[in-house]
């Protein structure tokens, strides 16, 4: 596993955390979110030698983790740009709606699941198409 890899394409994921709070609209965020998994399945593609799938799922846990904190960090700021996203909104059970926060700490990491699977798979497939990198071989 390269970890240095996955810890600085996972800096894209703590930029839409932040980015996310208050000041990328939520009708813009998926978009965004498809740019940087195309572009962290090249880069994985590029860069590493194997176990494709494997760091694409990996990106995408570390992503849920800066996520996960920031949010629920900037809840306040969060719910406000993100109104859709509040318990009362999500028709949740009555205990979850005096603790959004702690619905967000386990929605947050079912998310990195399944994101990691799209990103996982989006690194498998970049990886059948992009050429590497030769090492020694350069201008």
């Amino acid at each position: 596993m390269n970890w240095k890899l996955i810890l600085q394409l996972s800096l894209l994921g703590l930029v839409m955390a932040f980015g996310t709070v208050s000041i990328i609209p939520e009708k813009i965020e998926p978009a965004c979110w498809l740019v940087i998994f195309f572009f962290c399945a090249y880069i994985i593609a590029k860069k590493c030698t194997e176990k494709y799938f494997l760091h694409g799922f990996v990106l995408s846990l570390f992503n849920c983790v800066w996520i996960t904190v920031i949010h629920t960090s900037y809840y306040t700021t969060y719910i406000l740009h993100h109104a859709d996203m509040s318990p009362a909104q999500m028709h949740m059970p009555a205990p979850m709606l005096t603790h959004p926060r702690e619905l967000m700490l386990i929605t947050g990491p079912i998310f990195g699941v399944v994101s990691g699977l799209f990103q996982g798979l989006f690194a498998f497939i970049a990886s059948k198409i992009v050429k590497k990198e030769m090492a020694g071989v350069g201008v």
